[in-house]
C-alpha cells in the first residue's frame, strides 16, 4: 500500500506540476474545498503537518490568489481560509487530472474487482483509525 501510494503521488506531482500547482497545494485546496472556512491550526491538523509548514503553504496559495485570508468574526487574532474564484477552475483541472490517473491506476479491474478494492480500503482505514493511539505516539 505504501509502495502504490507513494507512486501515485509521484505521478500526480508530476501531472499536477503542468497545472502550476504541486501535490501538496492541491491537497490543500482540495481539503478547503471540503472544509472551507477552517482556520490555520485546523487545515494543518487536517493535512497532517506542521502550524508552520501550513501557514507558509497558504503564504504561496494566497500569493497565487487561489485562497484569502479573512478575519475570524468570533477571535479577531485568528484568520480562517477561504478559496478565491480563481481557485476554482485549478481545482476542476486537478479533478480531471485524479480522475485520469485513478482511472489509468485502475486499468485492468472490473466494477467488481474496484469495488471490493474500495471496500476493503474503507475498512483498512477505519480499522486503523479506531486503533487507540499508543504513548509513543501521543508524546512525538
Amino acid at each position: 500500500m505504501g509502495d502504490v501510494s507513494r507512486l501515485m503521488r509521484r505521478r500526480f506531482d508530476e501531472r499536477a506540476r503542468k497545472s502550476g500547482a504541486t501535490g501538496p497545494q492541491w491537497r490543500t485546496l482540495k481539503m478547503l474545498e471540503r472544509h472551507e472556512g477552517l482556520n490555520q491550526g485546523q487545515l494543518a491538523e487536517l493535512l497532517e503537518v506542521e502550524p508552520i509548514t501550513c501557514c507558509r503553504m497558504i503564504d504561496r496559495l494566497e500569493e497565487a490568489e487561489l485562497v484569502e485570508r479573512r478575519r475570524d468574526p468570533a477571535d479577531r487574532r485568528a484568520w480562517r481560509i477561504y478559496l478565491t474564484d480563481k481557485a476554482r477552475p485549478v481545482l476542476a483541472e486537478l479533478h480531471d487530472v485524479a480522475s485520469e490517473m485513478i482511472e489509468a491506476a485502475l486499468h485492468g479491474l472490473n466494477a467488481a474487482e474496484r469495488d471490493a478494492l474500495t471496500a476493503a480500503l474503507n475498512t483498512i482505514r477505519s480499522n486503523i483509525t479506531q486503533l487507540p493511539e499508543t504513548k509513543e505516539a501521543a508524546n512525538g
